[in-house]
């Protein structure tokens, strides 16, 4: 499993050159970075430092409570699965002492009830590895604006606009009105432009943790949402799955 996590994070580096908004650069903060798979974090302190961001990288819970003690982070990137205190347990004693900086959880763990419950401990978001890197950046970016009162949480795709804090949806100008699960089959189709999935891999994404959902289910949700945005929007490769193109 960590083999093709770490090929499928450098991969994704490989084409996360491109910034994903049409917003100018955000100024540069320090972020903290908690992650024990040394792989995963040069990764991502790579993709992070390439958007002119700071950031501190620790391996445990123990010296990520150290730091938080003496230094305020503008935000923070926190592994599940840690030596000694877990990702829980480190954001429920910030929660806890009234620490309210924001928080990103990633995990391999994919149960839904994992993610329920890292955000009802008071993580402010959650990615399930493997992630692409431009997902990744797109959230601390949405966090960090959403932390600073700023209203602009939007990614622009084409003639697609996100806003992944509101969870809302732009085509051409005008809104669509979409489920829970439209949206986010969209996003990730749309955070991942230009990649290929098969609808295993959509439900692994969009319905994790719910075997019993029929693979069927992919092609049933990708006719409502090209009902919406026209059959040209999301385009199927025959062998190789759908991919976005706004």
């Amino acid at each position: 499993m960590y083999t093709t996590l770490h090929t499928a994070l450098s991969a994704s580096f490989q084409s996360s050159n491109i910034p994903l908004t049409q917003s100018p650069m955000m100024q540069l903060v320090r972020l903290l970075l908690v992650e024990d798979d040394l792989q995963i974090a040069a990764l991502v302190r790579e993709t992070l430092e390439a958007e002119a961001h700071a950031i501190d990288h620790v391996e445990s819970g123990a010296e990520a409570l150290g730091l938080l003690e003496s230094f305020p982070y503008a935000l923070i990137v926190l592994d599940v699965m840690l030596p000694g205190q877990d990702g829980f347990q480190i954001v429920s004693r910030l929660r806890a002492s009234q620490n309210r900086v924001p928080v990103l959880m990633l995990t391999a763990r994919e149960a839904l009830e994992d993610r329920v419950r890292g955000l009802e401990l008071g993580a402010d978001d959650y990615l399930v590895k493997p992630f692409a890197l431009s997902e990744l950046r797109a959230r601390i970016h949405a966090l960090l604006r959403r932390s600073k009162g700023e209203a602009d949480n939007r990614v622009f795709k084409g003639s697609l606009v996100l806003d992944i804090a509101t969870r809302r949806a732009w085509w051409q100008g005008e809104g669509l009105k979409l489920t829970g699960r439209e949206y986010a089959l969209l996003e990730f189709l749309a955070l991942h432009a230009g990649g290929y999935y098969p609808r295993e891999a959509l439900l692994e994404h969009v319905w994790p943790g719910e075997s019993s959902v029929d693979p069927r289910t992919v092609d049933t949700y990708i006719r409502y949402l090209r009902r919406k945005l026209g059959d040209t929007a999301i385009e199927t490769v025959r062998g190789l799955g759908y991919t976005f193109r706004g």
